[in-house]
């Protein structure tokens, strides 16, 4: 378990914000050395979803027309919430929703690897805690990808390793006040 609490997030990249009239959107890039296909059976099969993605599914997300249980992970309460997936064109393109947020996975071939990006709809004032959260998973999927898993950090695990640190990056980078106060400016927490 050496290699997990020696785990701090790299500084906030990678994400952009998009506003369409009253929706938000907050999009994720990250190159991953691995092949589309290996990194398609990690967005979609439930073995691999539990070890970096911060909710539990009861199936794979891998067909059109599916359903599956989404189990939202290291909530105060757990919340389920049942999505179809509407689209899964292995291994390029997946949409499901989770909630009220739609989730868009596109995988790219990009110099031996794959350009994954997710496109998700999300609140105005949550968009740089999902900026954080989502960075933090994708750096647990790049190391599961690499054969050397360091397990899911979700929940409070993630406030112990870095995300604070993280949201409060995304949120001057995107413009956002944070919850504390207009500016994080001097805090060394």
């Amino acid at each position: 378990m050496d290699d997990r609490e020696q785990y701090t997030p790299g500084p906030a990249s990678g994400a952009e914000i998009r506003k369409d009239g009253e929706k938000w959107t907050l999009i994720l890039v990250r190159e991953l050395r691995h092949a589309p296909e290996k990194v398609w059976q990690a967005l979609t099969e439930p073995a691999h979803l539990r070890e970096w993605a911060p909710f539990e599914a009861d199936g794979s997300l891998g067909t059109v027309g599916t359903t599956v249980k989404l189990t939202t992970v290291a909530a105060p309460a757990p919340h389920v919430t049942e999505t179809r997936v509407t689209r899964a064109d292995a291994p390029k393109m997946l949409e499901y929703n989770w909630g009220d947020h739609d989730m868009r996975w596109e995988l790219e071939p990009f110099g031996g690897g794959t350009r994954l990006t997710l496109w998700t709809n999300i609140g105005r004032r949550f968009i740089a805690m999902g900026a954080a959260g989502w960075q933090i998973c994708f750096d647990v999927l790049e190391r599961l990808l690499a054969g050397e898993p360091i397990g899911r950090i979700v929940g409070p695990e993630a406030m112990k390793l870095g995300w604070q640190r993280l949201h409060a990056e995304y949120a001057k980078q995107f413009g956002i006040e944070t919850p504390d106060g207009p500016s994080q400016k001097g805090r060394t927490n």
